[in-house]
């Protein structure tokens, strides 16, 4: 059965930071990419950045220089690093597959001004 959990969410100030994970099972989980996506209130899903099983990176330019995705292999988790956040930043964040096959629950992010 595959499995996404996010994890890592909260309330946090703007210029604050906050580290989301992503626990996965049920697939190899070292062969496969994953991405952060989120979705703001009345907005549509956008791409956040994206990390391959060879850990190549994609960062949308909203989070560029900001935002860091990467991988444990050991752990079967997948982690993004968000610092300097600002309100825009609010969301619900998502975890998925690289092709976008499975999806976790999402976890909210508000970051106040």
């Amino acid at each position: 059965q595959v499995q996404l959990v996010e994890s890592g969410g909260g309330l946090v100030q703007a210029g604050g930071s906050l580290r989301l994970s992503c626990a996965a099972s049920g697939f190899a989980f070292r062969a496969i990419g994953f991405g952060w996506h989120r979705q703001a209130p009345g907005k549509e899903r956008e791409l956040v950045a994206t990390i391959s099983a060879s850990t190549s990176t994609y960062y949308a330019d909203s989070v560029k220089g900001r935002f860091t995705i990467s991988r444990d292999n050991a752990k079967n988790t997948v982690y993004l690093q968000m610092n300097n956040l600002r309100p825009d930043d609010t969301a619900v964040y998502y975890c998925a597959t690289m092709n976008k096959a499975y999806w976790g629950q999402g976890t909210q992010v508000t970051v106040s001004s």
